[in-house]
């Protein structure tokens, strides 16, 4: 069966942690997914009005993570990592049944996710993929920060550029194509603060359940995690991660050239805001032929990740 077809998870996976911003434990389960149903949160510990869709129009809140809401006022929270793995597994649906409004952050990167949905496998159907193609370049600014999109031919790249004053973290940049690169490192990579924001945070009510099992801090010219850095470009790295989360509220994967600087949840849900805004801007396209020069998904990933 062709590798464009859709897909889903196999069977259901069940995950259990702490949510970063809540504190509070948290059960999910995915769970398999009929074709063209997209994917679906839905919160079990309510009994009505509980679905909520991970599109970007819903998003409520970016502040320091991804929030997403329907009309009834029900929500979850920290979806980005989920919707990471998601996306670069190739999953077109699935249905995530969870216990509260948080997703919990595990060990916040998107590993975890990745090698639980991979153990049980992937299901394939007989039913098209469907993608966004970007027509026409858009950019949304904010100071010295931007973000832009603009058509590719058949991949999703993502040019991504970090500037802290922190020399550890410093000016880091990193330039992937989603669909062909081992993204082993971006998957891997973690959250991260700075020591002397996290007062700051938690006065705001956030960041109840952050721990170094959890997140990267960096105070002054060290890291306080025992272990250090899982990769050299950690924490440009863990952005581009929240970038492909963020951009999978889109609906559907994408083709398309990403360039950011110094971006984050608000921007990319801005800029998706500005292209859906016009028609003229994009394209959905359903993808029929068995072959194409690019497979839509990171074969690289079809393992866990060590």
């Amino acid at each position: 069966m062709s590798l464009l077809n859709q897909k889903t998870i196999k069977k259901k996976v069940s995950f259990s942690g702490v949510g970063l911003h809540s504190g509070k434990v948290i059960k999910i389960c995915v769970k398999p997914s009929e074709p063209d149903t997209g994917i679906v949160f839905k919160r079990v510990d309510l009994k009505e009005n509980n679905f909520i869709y991970p599109n970007f129009m819903n998003v409520s809140s970016t502040a320091l993570c991804t929030t997403i809401s329907n009309s009834y006022g029900a929500k979850v929270s920290t979806i980005e990592h989920l919707m990471g793995a998601l996306f670069g597994l190739g999953i077109d649906n699935a249905l995530v049944e969870i216990d509260n409004d948080e997703v919990p952050i595990l060990d916040g990167s998107a590993k975890l996710f990745i090698n639980e949905i991979l153990s049980v496998g992937l299901e394939s159907s007989n039913k098209p993929i469907k993608i966004i193609k970007i027509n026409k370049k858009v950019e949304f600014k904010n100071g010295d920060k931007f973000i832009s999109i603009e058509p590719s031919k058949l991949s999703l790249d993502i040019d991504f550029k970090l500037k802290y004053q922190n020399q550890i973290i410093g000016n880091q940049r990193n330039k992937i194509n989603v669909y062909e690169d081992n993204l082993e490192e971006i998957f891997n990579s973690r959250t991260f603060c700075l020591y002397e924001d996290i007062e700051a945070i938690k006065k705001k009510g956030l960041a109840k359940g952050g721990s170094l099992e959890n997140a990267i801090v960096v105070k002054g010219e060290n890291i306080l995690n025992p272990n250090g850095l899982r990769n050299t470009k950690e924490f440009v790295n863990h952005k581009i991660l929240d970038c492909i989360g963020d951009l999978f509220t889109s609906g559907y994967r994408m083709i398309a050239s990403v360039n950011c600087s110094q971006g984050g949840h608000s921007m990319t849900n801005s800029l998706l805001r500005k292209v859906f805004e016009n028609k003229d801007n994009f394209s959905i396209v359903e993808i029929q032929e068995r072959t194409l020069p690019h497979t839509l998904i990171n074969r690289s990933l079809l393992r866990s990740i060590a």
